[in-house]
């Protein structure tokens, strides 16, 4: 691996784990990119960032920060606490501003089937955990993945705690700051594209559109390792 080439550090959202990277990292390492993927404890929005800054902090040398879906909203405060971070990567991803939640930027736009009745609540400690029912999981989550497959992620899925949907943004947002690409997938049913076109084009992010639903990391690890190279690579 070269030691000039930045870390990519992958953070993966609700509803998943880092083996929904599994077919990007083999086509980062080949290009010689050393690869971290962070386990999300999917527990709140300031816990969560914090926990990646801590991981992005102790990694040696540049990093280019990828988030999927809510890991999105976590790189976004995490690059504020790292000042290794050259560049942030949008993959399906939220990009908040100061203010916002998930809940509430999914929510400004048509087309999401991600909501009250498509998920499970588990009150664990007096707070609820959500999960995608598994009868919903495919056309809500990964449309375009072979059915097989989709199964298996909806089995394997993780719950996210719903305060990290509901809690507003705090701070300034680190694509502000640093340089950002976003991968729109335009059959996403739990952020609408329009979403992800909206909060892409306000963070004068590089856009790439893909036909592909929200597990595009899953069905199109090309395109997703494309992306994150050219923005390592810039």
């Amino acid at each position: 691996m070269s030691d000039n080439k930045p870390t990519v550090v992958l953070v993966h959202g609700a509803f998943a784990d880092s083996s929904s990277w599994t077919g990007v990292i083999p086509k980062l390492r080949e290009q010689g990119f050393p690869v971290l993927a962070v386990a999300n404890p999917l527990r709140g929005v300031e816990s969560d960032a914090a926990y990646v800054a801590e991981v992005v902090n102790n990694v040696p040398g540049p990093v280019v920060l990828v988030g999927h879906s809510y890991g999105g909203v976590l790189i976004t405060r995490a690059a504020t606490e790292t000042p290794n971070v050259q560049a942030l990567v949008y993959i399906a991803a939220f990009q908040p501003d100061e203010g916002e939640s998930v809940f509430d930027l999914s929510g400004r736009f048509a087309g999401g089937k991600l909501g009250p009745d498509t998920t499970n609540a588990l009150v664990h400690q007096g707070a609820a955990k959500l999960s995608i029912k598994p009868g919903d999981f495919a056309e809500v989550f990964a449309g375009d993945v072979d059915a097989a497959t989709a199964a298996i992620l909806a089995v394997t899925q993780r719950p996210v705690a719903e305060q990290a949907l509901a809690a507003p943004f705090g701070g300034a947002p680190g694509w502000r700051k640093l340089p950002s690409w976003a991968l729109v997938a335009k059959g996403d049913n739990a952020i609408p594209a329009a979403a992800q076109e909206f909060m892409a084009e306000r963070a004068g992010s590089t856009v790439r559109r893909v036909d592909a639903s929200h597990a595009v990391a899953v069905s199109q690890p090309g395109v997703v390792a494309d992306l994150i190279v050219a923005a390592a690579s810039a």
